[in-house]
């Protein structure tokens, strides 16, 4: 199979979605591999090194997407990338379409097979999407903290505090990969913590493993109470699939003392907050009712050389498994790659994604 991986055009986006070693890989196995010329140079793996690997590197965007057979990319196709997609070609890559019916309705005019990342499923895991929720999850601190810095319009409070003076407040709503991340980074400087989950289980486990963190079940009761004395509030919230849910209103966000942060990890799903928008790394940031929002659509594209590193390693055994055996029979194989299928042959296959956009649903035809 000829597999093309084309260079990231989003928007302050480095991130490269095949590493020379798994360029390398491939081609052992009896692939072609074709690469973009410079498409992971900004983070240093430089064409020499996918050259040294036996892969060819390609001058333009739409020769790679017009000879390959397999797209593995990293973010979802841009506007100006749409015509470049063919019927009977696969599209690899994270797609978040529920939230997305303009780039839903051309993928599915396209006919092409899409597969998306974040709904790879596994024993209920997300095994694609889990990497990049550590990240998002440990940055969110990071640059909650940063927003909170008078300087940067915020409230003047430092997180970890200093003996004599309170720490700030941290609320994270949601208590899965990129919440948990999110509550470690944030404990560790030393904030006052607290989860909101509803998941029981889940809570008892949290309560166990995280001693210094506090867990509350969620609901909007809880989070009305905590808001008036929040500094920085994570958005960790995550239907596999769908859209996430409003659970921050306008209403809501006034509680929130002036110049505290909102962080919306949840944003490439649509946003877990009314007042949520996606911005990018060049510009991150708003103010709406006195809330600054963090609400970067590609949040682990910041620290893209780590990010790259750690989607290759969950990605790779799937990208092999389709370029061994095709569609059907790598399902058959990795029966995860089921659940990623997102769009095939102009329909939309994903029960999440057709619920949230009003399609049709129709399942995959073929079995796991």
């Amino acid at each position: 199979m000829i597999i093309g991986v084309p260079k990231e055009i989003k928007e302050q986006e480095f991130r490269v979605a095949l590493l020379p070693a798994a360029a390398y890989q491939l081609i052992k196995r009896g692939h072609q591999v074709l690469v973009e010329k410079n498409a992971g140079a900004g983070i240093g793996f430089l064409d020499e090194a996918y050259l040294a690997a036996g892969a060819e590197i390609i001058a333009t965007h739409e020769e790679v997407f017009a000879r390959a057979d397999l797209i593995v990319k990293v973010k979802e196709p841009l506007a100006s990338e749409y015509g470049l997609l063919r019927k009977g070609q696969i599209l690899f890559t994270y797609l978040h379409l529920a939230a997305n019916k303009p780039l839903t309705d051309a993928l599915l005019a396209t006919g092409a097979t899409c597969i998306a990342y974040e709904t790879v499923e596994v024993n209920r895991r997300l095994p694609l999407l889990e990497p990049m929720s550590e990240i998002a999850g440990r940055m969110s601190v990071l640059v909650g903290g940063y927003c909170l810095a008078k300087h940067n319009g915020g409230s003047g409070v430092l997180l970890g505090g200093v003996p004599g003076v309170l720490p700030g407040r941290v609320v994270v709503i949601g208590g899965g990969t990129s919440g948990v991340n999110a509550a470690r980074m944030a404990t560790g400087l030393g904030a006052d913590v607290t989860i909101l989950e509803v998941d029981l289980e889940r809570m008892r486990f949290l309560d166990i493993t995280m001693h210094n963190a506090h867990t509350l079940f969620s609901s909007e009761a809880s989070l009305v109470d905590l808001l008036p004395t929040v500094d920085l509030l994570i958005g960790a919230v995550l239907v596999p699939g769908a859209k996430a849910p409003k659970l921050i209103s306008r209403d809501m966000l006034r509680k929130m003392k002036p110049g505290s942060v909102l962080v919306d990890i949840a944003i490439d799903q649509g946003g877990c907050a009314e007042t949520s928008r996606p911005t990018t790394h060049h510009d991150p940031t708003f103010v709406e009712e006195g809330v600054i929002h963090y609400c970067v659509a590609n949040m682990p594209g910041a620290y893209a050389r780590t990010a790259t590193q750690a989607l290759t390693n969950v990605t790779y055994r799937y990208i092999e498994t389709l370029a061994d055996f095709g569609l059907a029979e790598g399902i058959h194989r990795q029966h995860g790659l089921l659940g990623g299928v997102n769009i095939y042959d102009g329909t939309v296959t994903c029960k999440a994604v057709a619920e949230a956009l009003g399609f049709d649903y129709v399942p995959v035809p073929f079995p796991a």
